[in-house]
């Protein structure tokens, strides 16, 4: 699919735009690099600066494979396209509601108004991690659930260990595989 919008520009061109990259720190150790503006162009690094030089390698060659191909490469996309302000229509009642309660607070509809959008991506964030909690300790449930206990001594003496688990560690449950 060629641009038919404007005239294809010169490899070197598209090469030379700067593209907005995101870095994204993994759980396990490392960066995740993503070029947004170029769909599928992502790559890894242990470190931030090796995740963005790899990501610059990255958008190198995603930008000349699809030259290559003949298909459109997007322009990047830049933070000054968003001017902070867009226009929201609400009903009559939440409006009325919203400003009574930024003058309770004492601060404008407006600053109130963000400090609830603000929050509710917090929200969204804690909600996320409490998801992938949750997930794990389904896994650890689930891991667990292999075992039985069979016995749950009061408080055993070094010889009664020694005769359960055949060593002079305590142990207060003994689990035998379902």
């Amino acid at each position: 699919m060629t641009n038919a919008r404007a005239p294809r520009q010169p490899l070197e061109h598209y090469l030379a735009l700067q593209y907005p990259v995101r870095l994204i720190a993994e759980r396990e150790g490392g960066y995740t690099a993503l070029v947004p503006d170029l769909e599928g162009c992502m790559t890894q690094g242990e470190t931030l600066e090796e995740a963005a030089a790899m990501a610059e390698d990255a958008r190198r060659g995603w930008i000349e494979v699809e030259y290559e191909r003949g298909n459109e490469i997007p322009l990047p996309s830049y933070a000054e396209e968003y001017s902070g302000k867009f226009n929201v229509r609400i009903p009559r009642s939440l409006h009325r509601s919203l400003a009574m309660a930024a003058e309770d607070e004492g601060i404008s509809l407006n600053q109130y108004v963000v400090t609830l959008l603000a929050r509710r991506g917090a929200q969204a964030r804690i909600e996320w991690r409490l998801g992938n909690v949750e997930s794990e300790l389904h896994a650890i449930h689930a891991q667990l659930s292999r075992y039985r206990v069979t016995q749950i001594p009061d408080v055993p003496s070094q010889e009664q260990t020694r005769r359960l688990t055949g060593n002079g560690r305590a142990t207060h449950l003994r689990a035998v595989a379902a």
